[in-house]
C-alpha cells in the first residue's frame, strides 16, 4: 500500500513520527511537505494528497493540521475524497468499515503522539465493509457529480 501524507506547520512534527511509524511497518509513503515548521497554508497541502489520491498515486492519505478541521475540509472538497478528522481509534476503525475514508486527518494539538500512531495503525488494520454502506456512498457520489440537490 502507498500512503501520501501532509501536514502544514502545525502538524509537521507529528506527520514525521506518523512518516516514520508507517515506514516502520513497511508502508510505501509519500511526503508532499511541509517541510519545516514554518507558517504553511493548510488548503495547499490538503490539495496536494488528495489530488495524489485522484490520480492513483496513492491508495491513502493522511493530513495533520493543529486540528484537522481544517485539512478535513479542504480535502473533501475534491471528487472522491472521504477525508475522516479521527480523535480516537473506534472513528478510525468505523471511517474505513463505514465510510470508506481514503484520507485520516489528525490535529497534532488535539491528539498526542502516542494516540495518533495508534489511531494509524487502527485505520490501517481496516477495511471498507461495502453492503448497505455502498448505498449511502453511491449517494455521495452523485451529489459530486452535480446529480444530487447539495
Amino acid at each position: 500500500m502507498k500512503i501520501v501524507i501532509g501536514s502544514d506547520h502545525a502538524g509537521y512534527r507529528l506527520k514525521e513520527s506518523v512518516k516514520n511509524f508507517l515506514v516502520g511497518k513497511g508502508v510505501d509513503v509519500e511526503d508532499v511537505g511541509t517541510h519545516s515548521e514554518e507558517s504553511a497554508d493548510y488548503p495547499l497541502y490538503a490539495e496536494k494528497v488528495a489530488r495524489y489520491i485522484q490520480d492513483g498515486k496513492a491508495e491513502r492519505g493522511i493530513l495533520i493540521c493543529g486540528t484537522g478541521i481544517g485539512m478535513s475540509i479542504s480535502a473533501n472538497k475534491f471528487r472522491g475524497i472521504r477525508a475522516s478528522l479521527c480523535t480516537n481509534e473506534y472513528m478510525a476503525r468505523m471511517s474505513r468499515r463505514h465510510n470508506n475514508a481514503n484520507i485520516l486527518c489528525l490535529g497534532s494539538r488535539v491528539v498526542g503522539e502516542d494516540l495518533a500512531l495508534s489511531i494509524v495503525s487502527a485505520w490501517l488494520d481496516e477495511e471498507f465493509e461495502g453492503g448497505r454502506h455502498l448505498k449511502r456512498l453511491t449517494i455521495i457520489e452523485e451529489w459530486e457529480g452535480g446529480k444530487g440537490s447539495c
